[in-house]
């Protein structure tokens, strides 16, 4: 991963490499933004400018052999620490057992979610991934070595809001008084998890989301000017669902939503209907759970801007916009905020490990009261 594989964001790009040529490498960096955002490819391609046998003025050149490593994910002196979770196929809790497959994820989908991580390698049911307290002694081994080749060692760690208090209090030490050259690359989506004195021994870098433009422009290579600038619209620069959209896998999203608000408009008619559905979800993974709660929440907003009377701000196109014209007829205004709060509330009880099944029937029975007049 370069610096030019990744979408816009010149002004980042700009000061990382100023960094390298000033000699100011902060030994720990935080990249916070958005999911779908390009936090992770940006920490990937600064740590292969920073080990480039050749480096260029605006990237790495892209050819020599830490390059050519790095590319692969393969160089001895950077090393990766993301969430993990036991699977049918591996039983092991550490990164390195899942390197084959991370190498796998990042050339397919190298700015997808933790959702998307955890599905990429089998995980089933309610799991969600986590990073133990081994894991992290295991980095302080690791970095402890001699740096085989590269200028720099460099640790990429993925989602440290997942580290737990005793994974995180094993890093601090290192990472107040790491080795020299030795540096720390930590990649979030959600910076208000962090513990505090992680984030205190860090020196923060914004990855802003992507804006409508660059995500057009990306994917404009593999899809038409006008499909690529609705895609951008809807990705609201997440350029994973993006991507995603792109291959038409985000449509089974939309169609079960939608059958699932026609059953809670019909209300006891079609309570059966709704227990399978709640089946359903139940069998569902966490994160793809949450997914549907965030979508269903984007759904009700463009549903109140077209009864707003400001259907231009509504860019939506085939199944989805005839969901949201339809459904605007039923629904009373006044309604949508209650059921953007039921929803939110339907979001905050799955993140805190709540039976899926048991949210999702009090949440179909309260839209069900809410969409009747």
């Amino acid at each position: 991963m370069l610096f030019r594989d990744v979408p816009g964001l010149p002004e980042l790009k700009e000061t990382l490499i100023q960094s390298v040529r000033n000699d100011h490498v902060a030994h720990a960096q935080l990249f916070h933004g958005p999911v779908g955002g390009a936090g992770l490819p940006l920490a990937i391609a600064f740590a292969t400018y920073l080990n480039c046998e050749n480096r260029g003025e605006n990237d790495a050149c892209g050819s020599c052999a830490s390059c050519v490593k790095m590319r692969k994910l393969a160089h001895p002196d950077v090393h990766y620490i993301f969430p993990v979770a036991i699977t049918k196929k591996v039983k092991d809790n550490e990164s390195d057992a899942y390197m084959p497959l991370w190498r796998e994820f990042m050339a397919a989908q190298p700015y997808g979610s933790l959702s998307d991580w955890l599905t990429f390698i089998g995980v089933e049911g309610n799991r969600q991934g986590n990073i133990s307290a081994e894991e992290a002694r295991n980095v302080i081994r690791k970095i402890s070595l001699k740096a085989y080749e590269g200028e720099y060692k460099i640790l990429i760690l993925w989602q440290p809001e997942l580290l737990n208090v005793y994974s995180a209090n094993a890093l601090l030490k290192i990472l107040e008084e790491p080795p020299a050259k030795t540096v720390f690359l930590l990649v979030t989506t959600d910076a208000n998890r962090l513990l505090t004195t992680i984030i205190s021994r860090t020196q923060r870098i914004g990855v802003r989301a992507f804006t409508e433009e660059e995500v057009a422009n990306y994917l404009s290579a593999t899809t038409d000017a006008k499909q690529a600038k609705h895609l951008a619209y809807l990705s609201e620069g997440n350029l994973a669902k993006a991507l995603e959209l792109a291959t038409g896998e985000g449509a089974e999203e939309h169609t079960w939503f939608a059958t699932w608000m026609r059953h809670c408009y019909r209300g006891l008619p079609s309570f059966p209907d709704v227990v399978k559905l709640a089946d359903e979800f139940d069998s569902k993974s966490k994160e793809a759970q949450k997914n549907l709660m965030a979508y269903g929440l984007n759904v009700f907003r463009d549903l109140l801007l077209w009864q707003g009377g400001t259907p231009e701000l509504v860019r939506l196109e085939g199944d989805e916009l005839t969901f949201v014209q339809n459904f605007s007829k039923v629904i009373v205004p006044e309604r949508i905020a209650f059921i953007v709060e039921e929803l939110t509330t339907a979001y905050y009880h799955l993140e805190r490990n709540v039976r899926a099944k048991m949210i999702f029937l009090d949440l179909s029975l309260s839209l069900a009261r809410l969409m009747r007049k």
